[in-house]
């Protein structure tokens, strides 16, 4: 009976190693794998459950949205506002040198680095933040531009390159009419914070 409580011991002990060592593997193997995890990665999860977090954008600005599109160098988020109706939300375009940073809950933070709820990429990740403006513009769609520099402006855009864009400038509500029209503006793409539509416009 001695030898078999020995063996017992021996036994419990050495399941006991191999269970910590399992553990020290299995987290040293999370730890690589979230080294090698990107943001896009975890922003793809995010916008494919709509997820609400507060945007940080330059100067001090910090929008409550759900998170909708991702695309090649923007990201797309619908206003969360309990004050607005639906009706009344907009859809913002953001390019992603505009965030600083998003809070959201621990919950959802921890979802993002789950390697099984991350989708594939998806077509729309190829559009530039280009093609999507160039969209808007063959649409004729209202815009209302916030600047890097606190500023805003609205108007209509005309067209739209490589890496700025034509701006019709008009009211906010104004049609892009010729008589409605105060002036052209070029928007260096760098200088542009977010783009904001009137109503949830729908992405190409």
């Amino acid at each position: 009976m001695h030898w078999d409580r020995l063996f017992e011991d021996l036994e419990g002990q050495l399941a006991s190693e191999w269970e910590a060592e399992r553990a020290a593997l299995d987290a040293e193997s999370e730890r690589l794998r979230i080294s090698r995890l990107e943001l896009r990665s975890r922003l793809r999860m995010l916008c494919a459950v709509e997820a609400p977090v507060t945007l940080e954008l330059a100067a001090g600005l910090r929008l409550p949205v759900r998170l909708r599109a991702l695309g090649a160098d923007w990201i797309a988020a619908e206003s969360s506002s309990h004050a607005e109706s639906a009706a009344a939300r907009t859809m913002s375009v953001i390019p992603l040198h505009a965030i600083s940073g998003m809070t959201m809950d621990h919950g959802m933070l921890l979802a993002s680095l789950d390697p099984q709820t991350t989708a594939e990429p998806a077509l729309r990740e190829r559009m530039t933040f280009g093609f999507v403006l160039r969209d808007l513009a063959r649409r004729r769609v209202p815009v209302r531009i916030a600047l890097q520099d606190g500023g805003e402006v609205h108007g209509t855009i005309d067209r739209a390159g490589a890496d700025h864009l034509d701006l019709a400038v008009h009211d906010a509500g104004e049609v892009r009419r010729a008589e409605a029209v105060q002036g052209f503006r070029i928007v260096p793409f760098s200088a542009l914070l977010r783009l904001r539509t009137s109503g949830v416009a729908q992405l190409p």
